[in-house]
């Protein structure tokens, strides 16, 4: 198997040589730098800590298993997140079988145009706003609301900040598909990010008109 440098960060491809030569320490310090990569896209799919927890599990130990056939010509990041991803499908499949059936309706009428709702008073949601706990768990909440296509891009895009050409591959989509989605999935975040009537997220101190998302 050979390996390079240009998809792997310093020492990376060296940490695989090394398990797949029966180095089983040095998977532990192979993976650490992604395991929160891992949970958050257990996570954004099954939308339950535990299974989270059990997804990211499986996906390690699959990942352990199937070191061997990594290919030095993609990121070793991204075939863990594409691990990660096909097992909590798989999970959230067995689970609830009926949500796919919404999910492919939903699919085929994605190019159905999506109206925002027009608000007065907009603009990105401040890093002062963000270390506030109830603006966080808004955040969260807004994602986690979110149909699974639509999450699934934008946490891949916007928090795991994989490219499109990654997000395309992981999950199995098309490069329209990817920036559809995830066009559609700011839109429907900020409508529900969206200020009060009032204009502001903090009562009494409205924000300046500024362009939408």
């Amino acid at each position: 198997m050979s390996m390079t440098n240009s998809q792997a960060r310093p020492g990376e491809a060296e940490l695989i040589k090394s398990v797949c030569n029966g180095e089983r320490e040095a998977f532990y310090e192979l993976v650490r730098p992604y395991e929160r990569m891992i949970y958050a896209t257990a996570i954004s799919v099954v939308k339950n800590p535990a299974d989270a927890e059990e997804v990211a599990q499986e996906a390690v130990l699959k990942a352990f298993s199937n070191l061997a056939s990594f290919h030095s010509e993609s990121k070793f990041s991204t075939w863990l997140v594409q691990i990660t991803y096909n097992e909590a499908r798989m999970k959230l499949r067995k689970a609830r079988p009926h949500l796919y059936d919404s999910i492919d309706e939903q699919q085929q009428g994605e190019e159905e145009e999506y109206r925002p709702k027009d608000y007065a008073d907009w603009r990105p949601i401040s890093s002062e706003l963000l270390e506030q706990n109830e603006v966080r768990q808004a955040l969260q909440n807004a994602i986690s609301a979110l149909s699974p296509p639509y999450r699934e891009v934008l946490v891949l895009r916007d928090l795991q900040q994989l490219s499109i050409k990654e997000t395309m591959s992981i999950l199995g989509v098309s490069k329209a598909t990817v920036k559809t989605r995830l066009h559609r999935a700011r839109l429907v975040l900020r409508d529900c990010l969206a200020p009060g009537i009032d204009g502001s997220w903090i009562k009494g101190t409205p924000f300046r008109k500024v362009r939408a998302w």
